[in-house]
């Protein structure tokens, strides 16, 4: 098949609906099919690749990491996108992506389906003050079901997430396709002390691991709230904290409000051809309390860097 997907966020923008969307293009084309992706172009640490159409953006207000394609522009790609025969439309995210994939699966005669990455429901109130989050919950729901009308089919990254569609009142077909993992991806030679050595922690120290993107509906600020108790019974315990986003100021902010900031190491973004997949092998735990979550990648990354290792060194299990 001759796919094309669009997507209002990708790669050097690291989350896990970029992430999915990689996975998904690497094991499509490995099976044989084409895929084209568009998405919005970054001013900063954009990678060019084949088949990968950047889109001009502007910034989105409140959120500095993520942009937003240029709707006129993601259009004059019709005609040279139906030179290219695709046979259907893959869209992955619910803003420009959306519309315009439906608009141009319309005008090149094909059909349109969609993956459901996000429970945009409980994300918007933390985002959007000062209206009650009930109301926002409604809205959510409701432009939901009906931008999925508009589709042939959708694509839900997990059961519960199949089934929040259908509470929601969507009828069109929903297909459970989880998103996989390339476990083969996870090998890499580093030692564990050069980790410890590269950051500057302590070598007996126990190493409790978050990785993901610093949002506010990643509930990191309770893993941040429960170290003082993990403390009081492992002194030499630290918290490590991957990734970038919008709540780590704010989560810096709490560490050092209840004393925690010795304790607590954000690390920023690692690279996923090695640096990331250290930093599991280094951990003593990996830890996490997203409430939000609909497929949790970095819980099948843990768990291929055990497999993989031949297991955590002795007393050492994911959590």
């Amino acid at each position: 098949m001759n796919i094309l997907m669009l997507s209002d966020v990708y790669f050097p923008r690291i989350n896990g609906v970029a992430t999915s969307i990689a996975s998904f293009r690497d094991a499509l084309q490995r099976l044989g099919h084409s895929v084209t992706l568009v998405c919005p172009g970054y001013p900063v640490g954009q990678v060019d690749e084949p088949d990968v159409l950047r889109i001009s953006s502007r910034g989105v207000p409140g959120s500095p990491e993520d942009r937003m394609m240029h709707y006129r522009e993601v259009m004059k790609l019709a005609p040279r996108l139906a030179a290219e025969h695709f046979d259907l439309v893959h869209i992955h995210t619910p803003f420009v992506a959306h519309y315009a994939g439906v608009a141009l699966a319309r005008r090149l005669g094909i059909p349109a389906l969609a993956t459901y990455h996000t429970l945009f429901e409980e994300y918007l109130p933390l985002y959007v003050r000062g209206v009650p989050s009930r109301w926002l919950r409604f809205l959510a729901r409701r432009l939901s079901v009906w931008q999925c009308r508009r589709l042939a089919a959708l694509v839900a990254p997990s059961h519960a997430m199949h089934d929040t569609l259908l509470r929601y009142g969507v009828k069109t077909p929903v297909a459970v396709i989880p998103t996989g993992l390339a476990l083969e991806r996870f090998r890499h030679p580093v030692e564990d002390d050069d980790f410890r050595d590269r950051y500057h922690l302590p070598k007996n120290a126990r190493l409790l691991l978050f990785v993901g993107h610093l949002a506010f509906e990643k509930n990191i600020a309770f893993l941040i709230d429960l170290l003082p108790r993990v403390l009081a019974e492992h002194p030499d315990t630290r918290l490590i904290i991957t990734g970038e986003g919008p709540a780590r100021a704010a989560l810096a902010r709490r560490a050092r409000q209840i004393g925690m900031e010795y304790a607590v190491h954000f690390l920023g973004y690692l690279g996923r051809n090695g640096p990331l997949q250290t930093a599991y092998r280094a951990a003593d735990a990996f830890i996490f309390a997203s409430r939000t979550e609909t497929q949790g990648l970095v819980l099948l990354e843990a768990m291929g860097v055990i497999v993989k290792s031949g297991g955590w060194r002795s007393g050492r299990i994911p959590v």
